[in-house]
């Protein structure tokens, strides 16, 4: 009789270790969506000289994050969370109109243009490691073809 690899002890280490490399792009792009998000709050708590630094990043910032994640719920980003078109605009677009509806619903201010700014700046800090990430794939596959 073989062994399954719920009896191997070393295919069950194997199975977790590749299960843990196939969540790794998700981990890292969740994270990168966190702090660009946090730093889009603290930069423009900045640009605007408030005070109350970390509850004030997190006051202003937790709307925009809940609205990623509803982005990244939506978009199911996880399957792939580089790509720019299926993970990307969703999460940006759900941050944006998300972020602005919790603020409205909070009592917190929504001036057309804070509204502008804020998706100009998400769409840089969402979208723009994607775009990046595509560049460098794109890059990497035409290298291996000329090779």
């Amino acid at each position: 009789m073989r062994p399954t690899p719920h009896h191997n002890p070393s295919a069950r280490a194997t199975e977790a270790f590749d299960g843990g490399v196939r969540r790794l792009p998700v981990i890292a792009a969740a994270i990168l969506d966190t702090v660009l998000i946090l730093t889009f709050a603290a930069l423009g708590r900045d640009a605007h000289h408030r005070g109350d630094v970390v509850t004030g990043v997190l006051l202003t910032a937790w709307p925009f994050l809940a609205g990623a994640a509803l982005g990244w719920l939506a978009q199911r980003a996880w399957r792939s969370p580089w790509a720019l078109r299926s993970a990307g605009l969703g999460i940006w677009g759900a941050a944006v109109i998300g972020g602005m509806l919790l603020r409205l619903a909070t009592g917190q201010s929504v001036a057309l243009a804070f509204i502008i700014v804020t998706m100009i700046v998400l769409g840089l800090f969402i979208l723009g490691p994607r775009a990046i990430h595509a560049l460098v794939r794109r890059r990497r596959r035409s290298a291996e073809t000329f090779s």
